[in-house]
């Protein structure tokens, strides 16, 4: 089954009383029975009614939780005259880790003032 096609013109002239349909990376959502559940609030959803919500919902940072719940309520893509150029999007997933060695030389200064209370407070206090 094919994705209903909807022109850029289409989306809107959809209104928030009977739609809430918007675009979101070309792809078209219907959110109207998500309006009530939306963690930032249905103002967020309706102020972006028949627009292009791409680089709002890419500047909030949402979860791979709401991208996967996303799908429930995409009715359909834009025509491909009317698609925008995908912006590469940073990858999360490849997050680099500390090297070991750079976490030890991390904790060298501490260690070392560590020693040096000890040492202080044995002389003066013992």
């Amino acid at each position: 089954m094919s994705d209903k096609r909807f022109s850029r013109a289409e989306v809107a002239s959809y209104n928030q009383k009977d739609n809430v349909v918007l675009i979101i990376h070309n792809h078209v959502y219907d959110v109207k029975a998500f309006l009530d559940e939306h963690p930032g609030g249905h103002e967020v959803l309706v102020n972006v009614v028949g627009k292009d919500a791409s680089e709002d919902f890419d500047d909030i940072g949402h979860s791979l939780d709401a991208k996967e719940l996303m799908k429930k309520y995409r009715i359909g893509e834009l025509v491909d005259e009317d698609k925008t150029p995908e912006k590469k999007r940073p990858q999360y997933n490849n997050v680099t880790t500390v090297k070991e060695e750079g976490f030890l030389a991390a904790w060298k200064l501490p260690i070392f003032l560590g020693i040096i209370a000890t040492v202080v407070w044995q002389y003066f206090f013992n």
